[in-house]
């Protein structure tokens, strides 16, 4: 017992583990005891990377996109991920996985309401349509294929690493190899890898400390318990126990809570489509939106806004862009360890097909329902954002529905398996993160994946008592997607420097 004891710690990088916990927990302590001055300080830095460098991030989308559509149908795309006859997974499974595991959480949460914050941009009112046509085109763009694409690239040399090249380290550092060599081994490669732990802890924290809310306002309004800061944590504890008891499972527990789901998903989507009274007006505005999203898909991935005229491209696209690059950097390696068996061009098509497609119907049916509300009954959700909040608005919208308790229930209980499931990927893959070696068949420790089970609930349960830290470590989730562009670029080079040496044997 005592030899696998120490033979578990040695397997252990403890350095990896810990310092970017340490980084977090220090940065949350200094917003706390200097938060004015903290907070200046970080929104400088986030605004000049925002504003000046905002052409940096809108590049690197617009080229990451064309980049994983030239790999799917490149030579490189009949590369076979793995030696299996057919994939691990059946496509239905790996598709449910794809979704749930990467932004499904999020998805849900805003589907409801961001049409609504695109109300009184002024970009958006004086466009030729209007609120009825660019708020529902703008969610399916900035959730769409350049928010799509920050993954698929990763996932591609990911999976080339793992499946192909069989290699045994699953880290950032160890993509760069082809390009840096054994220097990756060193202190440059912990200072990759604690780029994008640290990264991942930033991003979950504060997702979920943004979107718990509307579960608490929802218990609150179905149970009569206080909504208070206490419900919103035994939430987060409930969401942890069952995520923590998936990953006990390992990956057959994660598929099997992505399949429950994906039900209560469409579940929740049939209810909003054929109960609410809106099925001919949320299926004509979502084929006019995404038929505007193709017509305009090139000058809305451009558009700069150079004269600052709005700051529109700065204060949503780029903020959008910067926040997916700091998220994508957990969820390839799930997407990558889940597609063996696959082609690299089935890889890519199929993470943009499903992602897109569940995507899309979530914005289309859940935001045009509230939209609806908005334009033709006049449920005034913009300004009750502006007055009472987010959460408010959302209910509010329930209120309009066919026995208004049953869906909010239903949404309760989709959004907590929701981050459950996008919980088991992060955790599974933070866990692989803390192994010095660890290979695609082997599974990590239920003891690593209990301790990041743990962990990153920590953090979102920490930040609910100070609402300035959150906002600020939001903001540091940004500034740090900074050096994760740069990571991507150098992880893609070093792909096409092996992948081209494999292919030319």
């Amino acid at each position: 017992m005592m030899n696998d004891s120490k033979q578990f710690k040695g397997q252990i990088d403890w350095v990896t583990t810990l310092v970017p916990f340490g980084i977090v927990l220090a940065l949350a302590v200094v917003f706390m005891l200097l938060p004015e001055q903290s907070k200046i300080f970080v929104d400088t830095v986030r605004g000049f990377l925002g504003d000046t460098c905002g052409l940096y991030y809108a590049v690197f989308g617009v080229g990451v996109l064309i980049t994983t559509l030239y790999i799917a149908f490149s030579k490189y795309g009949k590369i076979k991920l793995g030696n299996l006859e057919k994939p691990a997974y059946s496509n239905f499974a790996w598709g449910t996985m794809i979704f749930t595991s990467t932004m499904a959480a999020d998805i849900l949460f805003y589907s409801l309401c961001e049409w609504a914050l695109y109300g009184s941009e002024q970009h958006v009112v004086q466009m030729q349509g209007g609120m009825q046509t660019w708020a529902p085109t703008y969610t399916l763009f900035h959730w769409g294929p350049i928010a799509w694409c920050f993954y698929v690239i990763l996932a591609v040399a990911f999976g080339f690493m793992i499946h192909v090249r069989k290699r045994d380290r699953q880290r950032f550092s160890e993509a760069c190899r082809p390009l840096f060599g054994n220097r990756v081994d060193g202190a440059w490669g912990r200072v990759i890898d604690i780029i994008a732990i640290f990264s991942i802890i930033c991003a979950t924290a504060t997702t979920f400390s943004l979107a718990t809310p509307l579960l608490s306002k929802g218990i609150s309004a179905l149970t009569g318990l206080p909504d208070s800061v206490g419900l919103t944590i035994m939430i987060l504890l409930l969401i942890c126990a069952v995520y923590t008891l998936a990953v006990f499972f390992g990956m057959k527990g994660i598929s099997k809570l992505a399949s429950y789901c994906s039900y209560l998903f469409f579940a929740l989507l049939f209810y909003f489509l054929f109960l609410g009274g809106e099925t001919r007006y949320i299926l004509e505005t979502g084929f006019q939106s995404i038929g505007n999203l193709v017509q305009n898909f090139i000058g809305m991935s451009t558009h700069i806004d150079p004269l600052r005229e709005t700051s529109f491209a700065q204060n949503w696209t780029i903020y959008y862009w910067a926040y997916w690059i700091a998220w994508c950097c957990a969820t390839p390696f799930f997407i990558a360890l889940i597609s063996k068996g696959r082609t690299i061009k089935n890889m890519v098509l199929g993470t943009y097909g499903w992602g897109l497609a569940g995507t899309f119907m979530s914005f289309i049916i859940l935001g045009n329902y509230g939209l609806a509300q908005q334009l033709k009954h006049g449920l005034d959700v913009v300004g009750t954002i502006g007055n009472e909040g987010m959460y408010t608005a959302i209910l509010s919208i329930f209120d309009t529905l066919p026995l208004p308790w049953l869906a909010v229930l239903l949404l309760v209980i989709t959004m907590i398996a929701f981050y459950s499931t996008t919980l088991d990927g992060i955790t599974y893959v933070a866990s692989s993160y803390s192994y010095k070696n660890i290979s695609a068949e082997q599974e990590p420790s239920r003891k690593v994946r209990t301790f990041w089970s743990i962990m990153l609930i920590v953090f979102p349960i920490a930040l609910l008592f100070a609402e300035n830290t959150l906002y600020s470590l939001q903001s540091v989730t940004i500034i740090a997607a900074f050096p994760v562009v740069i990571l991507s670029i150098l992880i893609t080079i070093s792909f096409f420097k092996d992948a081209k040496k494999y292919m030319d044997k």
